[in-house]
């Protein structure tokens, strides 16, 4: 049974976008009760919150911080930005004052397979063609200042090596934001004396630049030079690490940043305010908007809806381990987006096969939901499983997860944003109201920063995870001594891992038991403020599909964008 109307069964995202009626970006300001001298106007519909509009945020009480997350994802995603969306919407329509904090989209997955990052169907924020291309330049400004510290880099060598860097251990790549996976391993300062010194070097896409996680951590722009020069950029021929403040070039970086660490004020397609800004990836960062941006939606509104990436075994684990330690904030309530699909999936029902109704398999990944509102309520935080409704599903299936959720009196609320916008979206609204009424957030993270590395691994493979234990390559276990005799040790952790899994294998679907996760390498974030740790084979310059998105977008007569989504 299809649940979508006649009239937006033929309409793609990008079709609906375009035909959405927007207000002046001053006037969505205006509501906040910001003027134009806290605006940086890009256009009609964007703008940045200027430093005045920021300074004026501080004395303001702090609003509910809602976080949204998902269980283990499909290829394609389950629908989490539109779920935010169609919740800020459906808030709003209910007479709250509410801003969403989202994260700014990524080209490499918009041109190749997963898409955007601004919502779908009639819950979206726009401009979307805008947000999910250039935007404001913020990813722009980011790759240049990754790439400036390279070029930093390999100067230094060139023009002596004052601080006896080990060309063999730099550990800075350049970036670029777009899946390629040819630049992953290269070789750089071929051909003579006067290109440079030979060395191996790669690329790691934007969004995996340790530059993107300090610019969405960092409190301010003060913060964020600190931040940039405690970034460990390589090793000396001692194995110590060099620093960008040894090399004193943080104030140049700053200053490509100066723009781009101010969040992004857009609408929703119903004019509900959005604050989207930063995108680190989840499972290879720590997956949260900026910092700055949550905390300016938190003071302008009694309702800061925000999301983090992927499942919350990823983004919602280190939003509530790293983000809220940085940021000195808490949420109020977690909602957890479940769709029928990606159920039927982890219980083991193919990609092909996921439009056929499948009670018995949907069934059986209901463990996969289980296991994430069991970790929720381990962080002591009340939440709300939302059912994002997709075309396929069938009210038997729908019924059966709503009877599940019943009987584990777990609260539910079916989601329809996609093809209603916020009218779709009332029933988790009013749903999330009774849940925040009802229930005091009593949050409490899983680890201490006192815990020893190895512990803090541990502690989030069982509790999280649900895994037996973890497995440490010589490599990791060489780098646990050195980061604890660097004074790491305290650092939160970073862990990047196949989203599609709770185990660090991407076809161990469902919930599994009894694995073992194994580290292979750890890589120090010490602008950021956290340890990497590298699971798997989670690769830091994804690739793109054998059919990239790329290939049907196009551009008409009159510059508009089409086939984006």
């Amino acid at each position: 049974m299809t649940v979508h109307t006649k009239q937006t069964k033929h309409k793609t995202d990008i079709e609906i976008a375009q035909q959405a009626s927007m207000k002046h970006i001053s006037e969505i300001a205006a509501s906040l009760g910001l003027d134009e001298n806290d605006l940086e106007l890009f256009g009609k519909y964007k703008a940045k919150l200027s430093n005045n509009g920021l300074a004026k945020l501080h004395t303001k009480e702090t609003g509910k911080v809602i976080l949204v997350t998902s269980i283990n994802p499909t290829p394609a995603g389950e629908g989490k930005s539109t779920v935010t969306v169609g919740l800020g919407d459906a808030l709003h329509s209910l007479g709250k004052k509410v801003v969403i904090a989202m994260r700014e989209p990524s080209l490499g997955p918009t041109l190749g397979l997963k898409g955007g990052a601004t919502g779908g169907g009639y819950a979206q924020v726009v401009p979307m063609e805008d947000i999910n291309l250039h935007f404001t330049g913020d990813l722009h400004a980011i790759t240049t200042a990754n790439n400036a510290l390279a070029a930093i880099v390999d100067n230094h060598l060139q023009q002596g090596n004052e601080l006896n860097i080990d060309s063999r251990r730099i550990v800075w790549k350049r970036a670029i934001d777009m899946n390629d996976r040819a630049l992953r391993h290269i070789l750089i300062g071929l051909g003579g004396p006067m290109n440079g010194v030979p060395r191996e070097d790669g690329f790691d896409i934007t969004v995996a630049s340790e530059i993107m996680a300090v610019l969405c951590l960092a409190k301010d722009i003060v913060d964020l030079k600190e931040r940039l020069a405690k970034m460990v950029v390589a090793y000396n021929v001692d194995k110590q690490p060099v620093t960008v403040g040894d090399l004193k070039v943080e104030g140049v970086l700053t200053l490509l940043l100066k723009d781009a660490v101010k969040p992004n004020l857009v609408q929703t397609m119903e004019h509900t305010p959005a604050l989207i800004h930063g995108g680190p990836f989840a499972n290879i960062a720590h997956g949260c908007n900026s910092i700055i941006a949550t905390t300016a939606a938190a003071k302008l509104a009694d309702y800061c809806i925000t999301e983090a990436g992927f499942g919350a075994d990823l983004g919602a684990e280190k939003f509530l381990h790293i983000k809220t330690r940085s940021a000195g904030i808490e949420p109020a309530a977690v909602v957890i987006v479940a769709t029928i699909r990606a159920l039927k999936m982890h219980g083991g029902v193919t990609k092909t096969d996921l439009h056929l109704e499948n009670i018995k398999a949907l069934s059986d990944g209901l463990a996969n939901l289980q296991k994430h509102v069991d970790s929720i309520k381990s962080f002591g935080l009340p939440f709300v499983v939302a059912i994002n409704r997709f075309v396929d599903d069938s009210e038997a299936e729908i019924a059966a997860l709503q009877s599940y959720c019943d009987n584990e009196n777990i609260p539910v609320a079916l989601t329809e944003v996609w093809e209603k916008g916020g009218e779709g979206g009332v029933e988790l609204a009013q749903t999330l109201l009774k849940v925040l009424e009802e229930n005091e957030a009593s949050f409490r993270p899983l680890y201490f920063l006192s815990d020893p590395l190895e512990e803090k691994i541990r502690t989030v493979v069982q509790k999280v995870y649900g895994g037996k234990d973890v497995e440490f390559s010589a490599k990791a276990r060489i780098q646990l001594k050195e980061f604890t005799s660097n004074g790491w040790g305290e650092l939160p952790i970073c862990m990047a891992k196949t989203q599609y899994s709770l185990s660090d294998n991407p076809k161990l679907l469902g919930r599994p038991s009894d694995f073992v996760v194994h580290i292979r390498e750890l890589k120090p974030s010490i602008g950021a403020g956290f340890i990497v740790v590298l699971t798997g084979d989670v690769m830091t310059m994804p690739g793109l599909p054998k059919q990239p998105a790329a290939m049907n977008m196009d551009v008409d007569q009159h510059g508009n964008a089409i086939g984006l989504f």
